[in-house]
């Protein structure tokens, strides 16, 4: 934001200077047009020119999705230019530095779109679930230099736990929340009440064969196709591969996440 230093904000881009581009960062849940609160509709209504990343034909309901939620709550045919997402290194050998190379990346695909656009326009991005957690616009957007504000979502969180009526903390005591490539490290240290995102390999299967880990997993969250499995890890984790591999053959994409208790 003008006049703030960020000091996460490597590669800025320096062309968006000066410019009165206003951006809404916009948290949409899970994509059911039903988890768009009232707020989150009022700046999606202020919007001029929605920026959508393409990732491309293989998450085809995602896009479907955005779309809808755009039908239901913006009223006429809103501005959405897709912007062909950067491939990210998936093997990196320091995987901080390859993210921070594909949100500057990133940046710069924005950049040329935002030079083509009326420098008073107000431009919006969709954000699943909640902007502030385990997403990476708020990073890519402040590269540009650009005003921005954030409305929150519903989180994958807040889905997994409201689906499985559980409450998140046991009575006084933490949670973790964290993801795949962390959640070993963090058991290791003394996690027992984790939260987990971000597992494409669904890591808590090196837990199986422990004895002592319950899970609460849910897949597609808020969605028609959302598939929820609870009991004991070790009786529950080869139904959750069959049902997780059921859904990314069907759809092309999952999103899952889940909840280990020992």
């Amino acid at each position: 934001m003008p006049g703030t230093t960020r000091s996460g904000a490597r590669g800025t881009t320096g062309t968006a200077r000066g410019r009165r581009v206003r951006a809404h960062l916009v948290g949409i849940g899970g994509g059911h047009p039903d988890q768009i609160t009232v707020q989150a509709v009022a700046k999606l209504r202020e919007v001029d020119v929605f920026l959508v990343a393409d990732k491309g034909s293989s998450v085809g309901d995602l896009a479907q999705a955005r779309a809808e939620i755009l039908r239901r709550h913006v009223p006429g045919e809103p501005t959405v230019i897709q912007v062909p997402d950067p491939e990210r290194d998936r093997k990196p050998g320091d995987y901080g530095t390859a993210v921070l190379d594909w949100h500057d990346a990133r940046a710069r695909a924005y950049e040329e779109v935002l030079a083509q656009l009326d420098p008073s326009s107000t431009i919006g991005f969709l954000v699943w679930g909640d902007p502030a957690l385990y997403d990476s616009t708020i990073r890519v957007v402040e590269r540009l230099g650009i005003d921005f504000d954030v409305t929150p979502g519903i989180s994958s969180v807040s889905m997994l736990a409201a689906a499985h009526r559980l409450v998140l903390n046991r009575i006084g005591g933490p949670i973790v929340i964290t993801t795949g490539r962390a959640l070993l490290d963090d058991v290791k240290a003394g996690a027992d009440n984790v939260v987990v995102m971000l597992d494409g390999h669904l890591t808590c299967r090196s837990l199986v064969g422990d004895g002592r880990w319950s899970i609460h997993w849910g897949a597609n969250l808020g969605t028609d196709d959302e598939q929820l499995v609870a009991g004991p890890l070790d009786d529950c984790i080869g139904e959750i591969e069959q049902v997780r591999a059921q859904l990314k053959a069907e759809h092309g994409w999952v999103m899952d996440t889940y909840l280990l208790r020992r």
